[in-house]
């Protein structure tokens, strides 16, 4: 029998539409109907999936309900890595993954906006990336530092949006302490692929 995450949906939705991000990702939000036909997936894990107990207890007040129910949930969902050790390095895929809850991919089916979460360990670089999809994020956690465009680095606080307009760079680094982050994607095709550093990469961030 497949997992049911309507649990962990209904928190995503919660999240959104109960802190200031809903203001920003306010359009986001119109595109989305919530009344979503669940994907049958297997699951498929990742090694990064093990810092989620630790981003619960440096996450922002606010998300850390959020983190908990997908942490509780992290070996029935369907992680996936667009990039492999060849592009970054083994280190890089042993701190890195994303999972789809909802979009083209995800465990429920939305063909107009993908959402899920990102996962980066602590002392990695996401290197300079971009694509034809317009995207929102916004940290879990605080403390990872963000660039966007030729901007320098600068450190985000947990439940800052973000936004990332259609092709524009945009490249993200930890320090001490892991990253989780819940993002948004729209335009284009949802499981379109990105540049990285002049090199085409299939899949999405």
């Amino acid at each position: 029998m497949a997992t049911n995450f309507d649990g962990l949906l209904q928190a995503f939705r919660e999240y959104l539409e109960a802190t200031d991000s809903a203001v920003a990702a306010g359009s986001f939000l119109g595109d989305i109907d919530w009344q979503m036909p669940a994907r049958p997936l297997k699951p498929n894990g990742v090694k990064c999936s093990e810092l989620l107990d630790r981003s619960i207890e440096s996450a922002h007040a606010e998300s850390r309900p959020l983190a908990r129910i997908l942490a509780a949930q992290r070996d029935e969902l369907r992680w996936g890595q667009t990039y492999t050790a060849a592009d970054f390095g083994q280190r890089f895929i042993d701190n890195y993954g994303w999972v789809e809850l909802f979009g083209t991919r995800g465990h429920y089916v939305n063909d107009k906006v993908a959402a899920g979460f990102l996962m980066l360990g602590p002392g990695v670089e996401y290197p300079d990336h971009h694509h034809l999809a317009e995207e929102v994020y916004i940290p879990l956690t605080g403390g990872a530092e963000w660039r966007m465009g030729d901007a320098p680095f600068r450190q985000r606080r947990g439940g800052e949006v973000i936004h990332h307009a259609s092709n524009v760079n945009h490249a993200m680094r930890t320090g001490s302490e892991p990253l989780l982050a819940l993002y948004l994607w729209r335009g284009g095709p949802l499981a379109a692929m990105s540049t990285v550093s002049g090199t085409v990469a299939g899949g999405k961030d």
